[in-house]
């Protein structure tokens, strides 16, 4: 009964300081850079993160408009200037920026390039505003 209520207590935990988003999210940083030093690359990101949250400066993200962009070209093989729900989902999935248990609703209509483009900048920023 106790290790079921630590496990309850760290599950908590974790959920109250978003620490699984980070670890995803400075994964998939360290998975797009591939810095030759990644210990010291993942603290100089969290110091950014730091400095950012206490300035009030843009916060740290390791894409650009053009990254989003080339990923939503790679995914519209055919041109259409769409992709399916399923091709979103896996991208935000591939991104950290969506957990395998979040249920996103599929409305039954693609994704444009500025829609994919709107959602994966405010999952970012909501992301590192939560630190």
């Amino acid at each position: 009964m106790e290790t079921r209520s630590r496990e309850l207590q760290a599950a908590e935990y974790l959920e109250k300081h978003r620490i699984k988003e980070l670890v995803s999210y400075l994964t998939s940083a360290l998975l797009f850079f591939r810095p030759e030093k990644p210990r010291e690359y993942l603290i100089s990101l969290l110091e950014r993160l730091r400095i950012a949250k206490v300035t009030g400066v843009a916060f740290p993200f390791f894409m650009d408009n053009s990254n989003v962009v080339s990923m939503f070209e790679m995914m519209d093989s055919s041109n259409r200037g769409t992709i399916s729900f399923v091709q979103y989902k896996e991208a935000l999935k591939t991104l950290g920026l969506c957990t395998e248990d979040e249920d996103l609703e599929d409305d039954g209509h693609r994704i444009t390039l500025e829609q994919f483009k709107d959602e994966v900048n405010k999952r970012i920023t909501e992301i590192w505003s939560a630190f």
